[in-house]
């Protein structure tokens, strides 16, 4: 398996609680931040998805905290999908400093939500396929 989808962040000090840590909602906005930016390396823009008549939804996320971060740290956010057989997907991501250490580990199930039927679709994977320049991004 070749490496994951990665994008950098830097820790911004008002992101950060009053024990100066990242606080943990921002950790949601680095990993939503790394699926878009997979979607659109993937050539998926936002308004190409929902123009295709469905729009993806989280059903459930975990974070495992595993090292602190401060403001001005420099992090990795990897984003790497896994695939099933039916309506949903995972979502498999990191968020790792410079020097290597996980800081968190984040696990997501989506799908993708047919936006006049209000019902997930089966197969997403297939959706992602055909609007994406280059599912390979996907694992597909």
């Amino acid at each position: 398996m070749s490496e994951p989808f990665s994008v950098p962040v830097t820790v911004r000090g008002y992101e950060t609680d009053v024990q100066g840590h990242l606080n943990q909602s921002v950790y949601l906005n680095y990993a939503e931040h790394a699926r878009w930016s997979l979607l659109r390396a993937a050539g998926i823009s936002q308004s190409a998805l929902i123009g295709s008549g469905v729009g993806p939804v989280a059903l459930e996320t975990t974070i495992r905290y595993k090292r602190e971060l401060l403001a001005g740290d420099e992090v990795e956010v990897t984003c790497a999908f896994a695939w099933g057989e039916g309506k949903t997907f995972r979502i498999e991501q990191t968020v790792r400093k410079a020097d290597g250490t996980v800081a968190a580990e984040i696990t997501a199930v989506g799908g993708l939500l047919d936006l006049k039927a209000r019902k997930l679709v089966p197969a997403p994977q297939e959706h992602f396929r055909k609007l994406a320049s280059d599912p390979g991004l996907f694992g597909l």
